[in-house]
C-alpha cells in the first residue's frame, strides 16, 4: 500500500496550484529534489509491501515511508494554501503575481527547511534498503522467493483430494460436463470471486464419470499467482505422458518453445483434459497459451479457474464462461449442517434447536459465500456445548476472517486458515490505483446500493483518478478512467453490479460483506479511512494520529457534544446522518470547526441536514476543496467566498431547499 500512497503522492504534486509553487525561488528545487526522492523509492516499495508479512521491521519501514510521503503533500499543499490565501480571493489570480509574495510575509526559508528535512528523511530510508533486503522490482516482477514459495504452498490444490461436503453445485457440474464433451467447445472457464467454490466445481466435473470415460489423459496445474510459463508446461507434459523418472529429465532439459510443441502434438493425437486452476492475468495465459493446439482440430480440452473475468473470456477461441454463484439461504444451512452438526444432537432435540438457531444466525455473516460457511462450520464442529457455540456467536466475523487465528494482528495472507488469507490475495493482487479506489469503498455500510455516478466524482475528487495515456493527441476524461477502474473491480471480483441504466452500464454497484470486511481491516491498518459512528468518534478518532480521510455515521440526535479535534492533515469528511434527526443545535459549530481545522480538506459531504444550515463566510478559504456536497440539507444562503474555490469539481445542491445561490457560482 506504501507503493500506491508514493504513487498517488507523485502524481498529486503535479496539480496546478502545486506546478505554480514550483516557481517560488528555493522552494521549486526542494519540491523538485523531494520528487526525485519519490520516484528512486518508487521501484522498492512493491518489493517492500510484499515481504511486510514476513518482517516487522520491514513493516514498520514501510508505515514509516507511507507517512512520510504524506507529510510532504500536507507541507507543499499548506505552502500552496498560504500563497493563495494571501491575495484572499482566487487562487489563480494570487499564483499569477509571484512577485508580490516576498512582500506579504511568507517564510520561503522556513518552507523550504521543511521540505528540505522530509527529503532528508526518504534519502535516509532509502539508503536503509540494502539491510533489509528489499530490491527494485519492474515489469510484472512481484514479491520475495520467500513469500512465494509460501503462497504457492498454501495456495496448492490436488484433484484427488475431493470435498465431501458439496451443496449447490449439481447444476453447475452437469453444465461444465456437458461443455467439456461437446464438439465446438474448445475452453471451460470457470469464473468468481475467491471462496466461492470455483476449485471445488472444477474437482467434481474432473472426476466426473463422463469426463472420466471421454478423456485419454489428464493434467492438473495449479498455476496461482506468480505463473512460471516453462514450469507450468513442464509441469502439464509430465502429467498428460505419465513420464518416467528418466523422462522428467528429459523434459526439464527441453526448452519452453520444445516443451509447448509437444504438448501441442500430444493434445492433437489424443483427447486431453488440462485444468488450470487458480490463474490470475490474462500475461499468465498468453505465456501458457503456445501449449494448446487453439484454433486447430482436436478433441482436447482445456478447463481454468480464474478470478478475473478478463482471463475467463480470452482463454480459447471457442469458449464457455460459467460464472460461480453465491449460496441460498436453504444451500448454506445444508452446507453448514453437513460440516458443524452431521448427526450430532440429534437425540437431544432442544440442544439441536439452539444450535440450529445459532447457526442460522451467524451463517448471515456469511453472505452465501462457500469458504466463510466452511471456515465457521469447521470451527464450530469442535465445539460441543450449546454455550461453546454461544461464545463463537459473539465473535463470529472475527472468526469468519480469521479461522482459529484470533490472537494475531491480520498481516496479508500470512498464516491464516480463514477467509481473509483467500480474499487478500486479490486485494494484493490490484494495481496500486485500484487499491485506492477499493479502499474508499469501505466507508459505505453493508449491502447499500453505491450510486456510480457519485463514486466517480469522490474518486476524482480524492486524486486516484489521473487522464490516462494519450491517444491522437488528447487525454481520455476522467471520468471514463474512472469507470474503467470500477469495471476492471468488477472483472476481479472485488466489487458487484448492482443496476444496469439504460445504455447498460453500470448504474449502482455493492461489496460483498465479507470483501467489505477486508477492505475496512486494510483501510485501518494502512490510516487510508477511518469510519466511525457518533458514539465512537470521540474516543476513537482522538487516538488515531494524522487522520487524512473520516466518514462520521451519526445515528443518534445526542450529538451536544460533539467537538471535532484539530486535525491539519484531514483531507476528506463525509457525514452520514439519520434523517428522522434534527442537528440544529451542532451543524453551525461542527462547520465552522472544520473550516478552521481542516484547511487542507479535499472533500466534504455534508448531506440531509434538517434545520437550517448557513454556511460560515470563509468557506472560501478551503482552497483544494474539490468536492462539496449539501444535497437534501436546508440550506439558507451560499456565501460569495465559493467563488474561491478554485478546484472545485463538483457542487451538489440537488433538494436543497431556501437557497439563494451567489451569482459568482455559474460553473
Amino acid at each position: 500500500m506504501a507503493e500506491a500512497v508514493v504513487s498517488m503522492v507523485i502524481e498529486g504534486l503535479k496539480g496546478a496550484l502545486i506546478e505554480e509553487v514550483k516557481f517560488l525561488s528555493g522552494v521549486g528545487d526542494q519540491i523538485e529534489h523531494a520528487q526525485i526522492e519519490l520516484l528512486l523509492m518508487h521501484g522498492f516499495l512493491k518489493d517492500a509491501d510484499a515481504k511486510q508479512g514476513d518482517n516487522e521491521v520491514v513493516r514498520i519501514w514501510v508505515r514509516i515511508i507511507r507517512d512520510v510521503a504524506y507529510d510532504l503533500e500536507d507541507v507543499i499543499e499548506s505552502f500552496a494554501l498560504k500563497v493563495a490565501l494571501k491575495r484572499g480571493g482566487s487562487g489563480k489570480l494570487v499564483l499569477k503575481r509571484l512577485a508580490c509574495i516576498f512582500n506579504k510575509g511568507i517564510n520561503l526559508h522556513k518552507i523550504g527547511s521543511e521540505i528540505e528535512s522530509i527529503t532528508v528523511k526518504l534519502s535516509k530510508l532509502r539508503a536503509s534498503l540494502q539491510g533489509y533486503n528489499i530490491k527494485q522490482i519492474t515489469g510484472t516482477q512481484y514479491g520475495g522467493a520467500t513469500s512465494f514459495e509460501r503462497q504457492k504452498e498454501q495456495r496448492q490444490t490436488y484433484p484427488h483430494v475431493i470435498e465431501r461436503d458439496v451443496v449447490g453445485l449439481e447444476s453447475g457440474i452437469e453444465i461444465l460436463v456437458k461443455q467439456l464433451v461437446k464438439e465446438e467447445t474448445q475452453a471451460v472457464s470457470i469464473w468468481g470471486m475467491g471462496g466461492s467454490g470455483k476449485t471445488t466445481l472444477a474437482k467434481q466435473v474432473y472426476d466426473h464419470n463422463v469426463v472420466k470415460c471421454h478423456f485419454d489423459c489428464f493434467a492438473w496445474v495449479c498455476v496461482s499467482q506468480q505463473c512460471h510459463g516453462k514450469e507450468v508446461l513442464e509441469d502439464i507434459l509430465i502429467k498428460l505422458t505419465r513420464a518416467t523418472n528418466d523422462q522428467i529429465k528429459e523434459i526439464s532439459k527441453m526448452k519452453k518453445d520444445q516443451i509447448a510443441e509437444r504438448l501441442c502434438i500430444i493434445q492433437k493425437k489424443k483427447k486431453c483434459l488440462v485444468v488450470l486452476d487458480d490463474i490470475w492475468t490474462r500475461d499468465a495465459w498468453n505465456s501458457l497459451k503456445p501449449g494448446f493446439p487453439i484454433g486447430e482440430e482436436t478433441k482436447s480440452r482445456i478447463l481454468l479457474t480464474t478470478r478475473n473475468n478478463d482471463v475467463a473470456t480470452h482463454a480459447g477461441e471457442n469458449r464457455y464462461v460459467y460464472k460461480s454463484r453465491a449460496l441460498n439461504t436453504k444451500e448454506s444451512w445444508e452446507l453448514f449442517k453437513k460440516i458443524a452438526i452431521f448427526g450430532r444432537d440429534q437425540a437431544d432435540s432442544e440442544s439441536y434447536a439452539e444450535k440450529e438457531k445459532l447457526g442460522k444466525k451467524m451463517l448471515q455473516h456469511c453472505a452465501g459465500l462457500p469458504l466463510a460457511i466452511t471456515v465457521i462450520a469447521e470451527l464450530l464442529a469442535r465445539k460441543v456445548t450449546v454455550d461453546e457455540w454461544n461464545t463463537v456467536d459473539k465473535n463470529v466475523d472475527v472468526h469468519i476472517q480469521r479461522g482459529t487465528d484470533l490472537d494475531q494482528e491480520y498481516k496479508g495472507d500470512q498464516g491464516y486458515t480463514g477467509a481473509l488469507r483467500v480474499l487478500a490475495l486479490s486485494y494484493d493482487d490490484l494495481p496500486y490505483r485500484l487499491k485506492l479506489c477499493f479502499l474508499y469503498l469501505c466507508q459505505f455500510q453493508d449491502d447499500y446500493e453505491i450510486p456510480v455516478k457519485r463514486l466517480i466524482q469522490l474518486w476524482i475528487a480524492e486524486g486516484f483518478i489521473s487522464p490516462a495515456s494519450q491517444r491522437h493527441g488528447s487525454s481520455e476524461v476522467l471520468e471514463n478512467v474512472a469507470y474503467s477502474c470500477l469495471s476492471e473491480l468488477v472483472q476481479r471480483c472485488m466489487v458487484q453490479v448492482g443496476t444496469l441504466g439504460s445504455t447498460k452500464k453500470i448504474k449502482t454497484c455493492r461489496v460483498h460483506d465479507l470483501m467489505r470486511d477486508l477492505c475496512l481491516l486494510k483501510a485501518e491498518e494502512e490510516n487510508f479511512l477511518h469510519l466511525v459512528n457518533f458514539t465512537d468518534t470521540i474516543t476513537k478518532v482522538a487516538t488515531i494520529t494524522k487522520v487524512r480521510r473520516l466518514a462520521v455515521y451519526v445515528e443518534t440526535e445526542f450529538v451536544d457534544r460533539f467537538a471535532p479535534t484539530r486535525n491539519d492533515h484531514l483531507r476528506s469528511l463525509l457525514f452520514y446522518v439519520d434523517p428522522k434527526y434534527d442537528y440544529s443545535n451542532w451543524k453551525k459549530k461542527l462547520l465552522g470547526s472544520v473550516l478552521f481545522n481542516s484547511k487542507l480538506l479535499r472533500v466534504l459531504k455534508f448531506e440531509g441536514i434538517r434545520g437550517d444550515v448557513e454556511l460560515p463566510s470563509n468557506i472560501g478559504n478551503l482552497v483544494h476543496l474539490r468536492f462539496l456536497s449539501l444535497k437534501g440539507s436546508h440550506v439558507k444562503q451560499l456565501p460569495s467566498s465559493l467563488g474561491n474555490l478554485v478546484c472545485l469539481q463538483t457542487l451538489d445542491l440537488r433538494g436543497v431547499t431556501r437557497v439563494k445561490v451567489p451569482n459568482v457560482i455559474g460553473r
